[in-house]
Protein backbone atom coordinates (compact mmCIF):
# COMPACT_ATOMS: atom_id res chain seq x y z
CA UNK A 1 0.00 0.00 0.00
CA UNK A 2 1.47 3.55 -1.05
CA UNK A 3 1.43 6.95 0.46
CA UNK A 4 0.15 8.72 -2.75
CA UNK A 5 -2.80 7.95 -4.12
CA UNK A 6 -3.24 7.73 -8.23
CA UNK A 7 -4.91 11.24 -8.00
CA UNK A 8 -1.75 12.85 -6.91
CA UNK A 9 0.38 11.37 -9.21
CA UNK A 10 -2.10 12.20 -11.97
CA UNK A 11 0.03 15.36 -13.79
CA UNK A 12 2.21 12.67 -15.05
CA UNK A 13 -0.38 12.20 -17.74
CA UNK A 14 0.11 15.93 -18.43
CA UNK A 15 3.75 16.35 -18.87
CA UNK A 16 2.91 18.19 -22.55
CA UNK A 17 0.00 19.99 -20.92
CA UNK A 18 1.28 22.51 -18.18
CA UNK A 19 -0.09 23.49 -15.00
CA UNK A 20 -1.46 26.53 -14.57
CA UNK A 21 -3.76 26.79 -11.70
CA UNK A 22 -4.56 24.61 -8.55
CA UNK A 23 -7.14 24.89 -5.74
CA UNK A 24 -8.02 23.03 -2.91
CA UNK A 25 -8.63 23.17 0.86
CA UNK A 26 -4.89 23.02 2.82
CA UNK A 27 -3.52 20.97 2.78
CA UNK A 28 -5.64 19.32 0.16
CA UNK A 29 -5.58 20.15 -3.82
CA UNK A 30 -9.09 19.38 -5.38
CA UNK A 31 -8.84 20.76 -8.97
CA UNK A 32 -6.67 21.23 -11.37
CA UNK A 33 -6.26 23.32 -14.60
CA UNK A 34 -4.07 22.58 -17.24
CA UNK A 35 -3.57 24.02 -20.75
CA UNK A 36 -2.53 22.08 -23.76
CA UNK A 37 -0.03 23.18 -26.63
CA UNK A 38 -3.56 24.06 -28.58
CA UNK A 39 -4.21 26.33 -25.69
CA UNK A 40 -7.59 24.39 -24.56
CA UNK A 41 -7.94 23.99 -21.19
CA UNK A 42 -8.43 20.48 -19.29
CA UNK A 43 -9.76 20.70 -16.13
CA UNK A 44 -8.63 17.87 -13.43
CA UNK A 45 -11.54 17.26 -10.20
CA UNK A 46 -10.26 15.13 -7.38
CA UNK A 47 -14.45 13.97 -7.19
CA UNK A 48 -14.68 13.53 -11.11
CA UNK A 49 -11.22 11.09 -10.81
CA UNK A 50 -11.98 8.92 -8.24
CA UNK A 51 -15.69 8.28 -9.21
CA UNK A 52 -14.73 8.14 -12.74
CA UNK A 53 -17.06 10.50 -14.07
CA UNK A 54 -16.70 12.16 -17.32
CA UNK A 55 -15.71 15.98 -17.96
CA UNK A 56 -17.58 18.23 -15.30
CA UNK A 57 -19.08 20.06 -18.44
CA UNK A 58 -22.17 17.22 -17.93
CA UNK A 59 -22.07 18.51 -13.95
CA UNK A 60 -24.83 21.09 -14.18
CA UNK A 61 -27.93 21.03 -12.23
CA UNK A 62 -29.55 21.88 -15.45
CA UNK A 63 -28.85 18.45 -16.89
CA UNK A 64 -30.39 16.58 -13.58
CA UNK A 65 -33.89 15.22 -16.17
CA UNK A 66 -31.30 14.19 -18.93
CA UNK A 67 -28.82 12.50 -16.87
CA UNK A 68 -31.65 10.71 -14.29
CA UNK A 69 -33.36 9.52 -17.39
CA UNK A 70 -30.19 7.71 -18.27
CA UNK A 71 -28.74 6.92 -14.89
CA UNK A 72 -32.68 5.03 -13.77
CA UNK A 73 -31.02 2.24 -14.52
CA UNK A 74 -27.61 1.48 -14.77
CA UNK A 75 -26.47 -1.77 -12.84
CA UNK A 76 -23.31 -2.20 -14.62
CA UNK A 77 -22.05 1.14 -13.09
CA UNK A 78 -20.53 1.29 -9.14
CA UNK A 79 -21.59 4.63 -8.51
CA UNK A 80 -25.24 3.32 -9.48
CA UNK A 81 -24.91 0.83 -6.94
CA UNK A 82 -23.28 2.94 -4.32
CA UNK A 83 -25.92 5.49 -4.72
CA UNK A 84 -29.02 3.24 -4.64
CA UNK A 85 -27.95 1.03 -1.90
CA UNK A 86 -27.44 4.56 0.15
CA UNK A 87 -31.13 5.35 -0.28
CA UNK A 88 -31.88 1.97 0.97
CA UNK A 89 -30.32 2.42 4.10
CA UNK A 90 -31.46 6.07 4.40
CA UNK A 91 -34.94 4.87 3.73
CA UNK A 92 -35.06 2.85 6.40
CA UNK A 93 -33.73 5.25 9.20
CA UNK A 94 -36.44 7.35 7.98
CA UNK A 95 -39.12 4.47 8.20
CA UNK A 96 -37.98 4.02 11.75
CA UNK A 97 -37.63 7.22 12.65
CA UNK A 98 -41.23 7.91 11.35
CA UNK A 99 -42.80 4.87 13.09
CA UNK A 100 -41.13 6.26 16.12
CA UNK A 101 -42.43 9.47 16.27
CA UNK A 102 -46.15 8.23 15.40
CA UNK A 103 -47.14 5.11 18.60
CA UNK A 104 -50.35 5.26 16.52
CA UNK A 105 -48.90 4.19 13.04
CA UNK A 106 -46.54 1.94 14.32
CA UNK A 107 -49.69 0.07 16.15
CA UNK A 108 -51.60 0.16 13.14
CA UNK A 109 -48.74 -1.88 11.17
CA UNK A 110 -48.64 -4.21 15.17
CA UNK A 111 -44.91 -2.49 15.78
CA UNK A 112 -43.30 -2.95 18.69
CA UNK A 113 -40.19 -0.81 19.76
CA UNK A 114 -38.14 -3.83 19.09
CA UNK A 115 -39.27 -4.20 15.49
CA UNK A 116 -38.68 -0.74 15.06
CA UNK A 117 -35.09 -1.48 16.52
CA UNK A 118 -34.66 -4.15 13.96
CA UNK A 119 -35.72 -1.43 11.29
CA UNK A 120 -32.75 0.53 12.19
CA UNK A 121 -30.46 -1.94 12.37
CA UNK A 122 -31.69 -3.12 8.85
CA UNK A 123 -30.45 0.24 7.57
CA UNK A 124 -27.41 -0.09 8.86
CA UNK A 125 -26.44 -2.73 6.69
CA UNK A 126 -26.61 -0.96 3.28
CA UNK A 127 -24.83 2.25 4.54
CA UNK A 128 -22.07 -0.22 6.11
CA UNK A 129 -21.69 -1.76 2.21
CA UNK A 130 -22.23 1.23 0.31
CA UNK A 131 -19.58 3.05 2.31
CA UNK A 132 -17.16 0.32 1.75
CA UNK A 133 -17.71 0.06 -1.86
CA UNK A 134 -16.86 3.78 -1.97
CA UNK A 135 -13.43 3.27 -0.09
CA UNK A 136 -13.02 0.08 -2.56
CA UNK A 137 -13.70 2.13 -5.51
CA UNK A 138 -11.36 5.66 -4.38
CA UNK A 139 -8.70 3.19 -3.19
CA UNK A 140 -8.84 1.53 -7.09
CA UNK A 141 -9.07 4.58 -8.55
CA UNK A 142 -6.65 4.95 -11.40
CA UNK A 143 -7.12 4.08 -15.52
CA UNK A 144 -6.95 0.81 -16.26
CA UNK A 145 -4.15 0.78 -17.64
CA UNK A 146 -2.01 1.98 -14.52
CA UNK A 147 -4.08 -0.46 -12.00
CA UNK A 148 -2.51 -2.88 -9.74
CA UNK A 149 -2.49 -6.89 -10.53
CA UNK A 150 -4.92 -7.13 -7.58
CA UNK A 151 -7.20 -4.18 -6.26
CA UNK A 152 -6.86 -2.68 -2.95
CA UNK A 153 -9.37 -3.62 -0.20
CA UNK A 154 -8.67 -0.54 1.91
CA UNK A 155 -5.44 1.41 0.66
CA UNK A 156 -3.63 4.18 2.65
CA UNK A 157 -3.91 7.60 1.22
CA UNK A 158 -4.43 9.88 3.92
CA UNK A 159 -3.51 12.73 1.70
CA UNK A 160 -5.81 12.57 -0.50
CA UNK A 161 -9.16 14.18 0.64
CA UNK A 162 -11.59 11.18 -1.17
CA UNK A 163 -10.25 8.51 0.65
CA UNK A 164 -10.02 10.51 3.68
CA UNK A 165 -13.71 11.06 3.17
CA UNK A 166 -14.74 7.60 2.63
CA UNK A 167 -12.19 6.02 5.03
CA UNK A 168 -13.99 7.73 8.04
CA UNK A 169 -17.13 7.14 7.18
CA UNK A 170 -16.44 3.55 6.62
CA UNK A 171 -15.89 3.10 10.54
CA UNK A 172 -18.49 5.07 11.20
CA UNK A 173 -21.62 3.07 9.51
CA UNK A 174 -19.75 0.38 11.53
CA UNK A 175 -20.62 2.05 15.00
CA UNK A 176 -23.68 2.79 13.67
CA UNK A 177 -23.76 -1.30 12.65
CA UNK A 178 -23.03 -2.03 16.66
CA UNK A 179 -25.24 1.15 18.37
CA UNK A 180 -28.50 0.07 16.36
CA UNK A 181 -27.89 -4.19 17.13
CA UNK A 182 -27.42 -3.17 20.98
CA UNK A 183 -30.40 -1.06 21.01
CA UNK A 184 -32.24 -4.27 20.41
CA UNK A 185 -31.05 -5.25 23.68
CA UNK A 186 -33.61 -5.68 26.26
CA UNK A 187 -33.06 -4.73 30.25
CA UNK A 188 -29.81 -2.31 29.76
CA UNK A 189 -29.79 0.19 32.17
CA UNK A 190 -28.87 4.09 32.10
CA UNK A 191 -24.86 3.40 32.35
CA UNK A 192 -25.28 0.16 29.72
CA UNK A 193 -27.22 2.16 27.22
CA UNK A 194 -24.67 4.76 27.45
CA UNK A 195 -21.78 3.04 26.64
CA UNK A 196 -23.23 0.56 24.18
CA UNK A 197 -25.69 2.53 22.27
CA UNK A 198 -25.10 5.96 22.54
CA UNK A 199 -21.11 6.40 22.59
CA UNK A 200 -20.64 4.07 19.30
CA UNK A 201 -23.67 6.18 17.90
CA UNK A 202 -22.03 9.17 19.33
CA UNK A 203 -18.69 8.30 17.77
CA UNK A 204 -19.84 7.37 14.16
CA UNK A 205 -21.60 10.76 14.17
CA UNK A 206 -18.68 12.40 14.56
CA UNK A 207 -16.92 10.54 11.81
CA UNK A 208 -19.69 10.80 9.61
CA UNK A 209 -19.77 14.96 9.86
CA UNK A 210 -16.32 14.86 9.27
CA UNK A 211 -16.54 12.82 5.85
CA UNK A 212 -19.27 14.82 4.88
CA UNK A 213 -17.28 17.99 5.18
CA UNK A 214 -14.77 16.62 3.50
CA UNK A 215 -16.82 15.17 0.93
CA UNK A 216 -18.57 18.36 0.36
CA UNK A 217 -15.18 20.55 0.60
CA UNK A 218 -14.28 18.58 -2.53
CA UNK A 219 -16.70 19.91 -4.43
CA UNK A 220 -16.39 23.29 -3.15
CA UNK A 221 -12.06 23.40 -3.66
CA UNK A 222 -12.90 25.65 -0.68
CA UNK A 223 -13.19 25.52 2.95
CA UNK A 224 -17.06 26.68 1.51
CA UNK A 225 -18.82 27.95 -1.51
CA UNK A 226 -22.27 28.26 -3.26
CA UNK A 227 -22.28 26.49 -6.44
CA UNK A 228 -26.21 25.87 -6.75
CA UNK A 229 -25.18 25.14 -10.84
CA UNK A 230 -23.19 21.86 -9.62
CA UNK A 231 -24.92 18.75 -9.64
CA UNK A 232 -22.02 17.00 -7.73
CA UNK A 233 -22.27 19.74 -4.97
CA UNK A 234 -25.91 19.49 -4.66
CA UNK A 235 -24.89 15.58 -3.64
CA UNK A 236 -22.57 16.36 -0.95
CA UNK A 237 -24.45 19.47 0.24
CA UNK A 238 -27.34 17.23 1.16
CA UNK A 239 -25.25 14.65 2.15
CA UNK A 240 -23.47 17.09 4.59
CA UNK A 241 -27.21 18.71 5.91
CA UNK A 242 -27.99 14.46 6.62
CA UNK A 243 -24.73 14.02 8.80
CA UNK A 244 -25.23 17.54 10.71
CA UNK A 245 -28.84 15.90 11.89
CA UNK A 246 -27.13 12.64 12.95
CA UNK A 247 -24.76 15.06 14.67
CA UNK A 248 -27.67 16.64 16.40
CA UNK A 249 -30.08 13.45 16.99
CA UNK A 250 -26.91 11.79 18.63
CA UNK A 251 -26.06 14.51 21.19
CA UNK A 252 -29.83 14.50 22.25
CA UNK A 253 -29.49 10.80 22.54
CA UNK A 254 -27.68 10.75 25.48
CA UNK A 255 -29.51 9.08 28.31
CA UNK A 256 -29.30 10.28 31.94
CA UNK A 257 -29.75 8.47 35.33
CA UNK A 258 -32.57 10.97 36.11
CA UNK A 259 -35.87 9.77 34.36
CA UNK A 260 -35.30 10.71 30.53
CA UNK A 261 -36.71 13.48 28.94
CA UNK A 262 -39.24 12.93 26.63
CA UNK A 263 -38.53 16.31 24.84
CA UNK A 264 -35.17 14.84 24.73
CA UNK A 265 -35.47 11.74 23.31
CA UNK A 266 -38.39 13.18 20.58
CA UNK A 267 -35.71 15.55 19.11
CA UNK A 268 -33.11 13.01 18.94
CA UNK A 269 -35.75 10.77 16.77
CA UNK A 270 -36.54 13.74 14.97
CA UNK A 271 -33.18 14.84 14.06
CA UNK A 272 -32.75 11.13 12.97
CA UNK A 273 -35.26 11.86 10.44
CA UNK A 274 -33.83 15.14 9.39
CA UNK A 275 -30.73 13.33 8.48
CA UNK A 276 -32.34 10.31 6.92
CA UNK A 277 -34.69 12.30 4.70
CA UNK A 278 -31.50 14.42 3.05
CA UNK A 279 -29.13 11.43 2.79
CA UNK A 280 -31.99 9.87 0.67
CA UNK A 281 -31.80 12.71 -1.15
CA UNK A 282 -28.28 13.13 -1.46
CA UNK A 283 -28.27 9.06 -2.76
CA UNK A 284 -31.25 9.71 -5.29
CA UNK A 285 -28.83 12.55 -6.86
CA UNK A 286 -26.04 10.26 -6.78
CA UNK A 287 -28.07 8.29 -9.76
CA UNK A 288 -27.61 10.69 -12.08
CA UNK A 289 -24.30 11.61 -11.09
CA UNK A 290 -23.69 8.31 -12.26
CA UNK A 291 -24.68 8.59 -15.39
CA UNK A 292 -21.41 10.26 -16.43
CA UNK A 293 -19.44 7.17 -14.83
CA UNK A 294 -16.78 6.84 -17.97
CA UNK A 295 -16.16 2.96 -16.33
CA UNK A 296 -18.05 0.24 -15.78
CA UNK A 297 -15.84 -0.59 -11.98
Amino acid sequence: MGHDHPADRHHHHHLKDQLVKTDGPWPFTTQRVYQRIDQSLVVWRSRDYRKQLAADHADRIASLFTLLQRGLWMPQTLNWWIGLIFALGSFLFALGSVFSLSPDLARRFALQSSTINAIYFAGSIPFTTAAYLQLFQVANAAPRSRRRRFPQLFGWFPKNIGWLSCALQFPGTLLFNINTWDAMLPGLDWVQQDLVIWAPNFVGSVLFLASGYLGFVETCHAYWDWKPASLSWWITFTNLLGCIGFMIAAVYAVVLPKPRLTDAATLATEFTLFGAVFFFIGSLLMLPEAARSTSNS
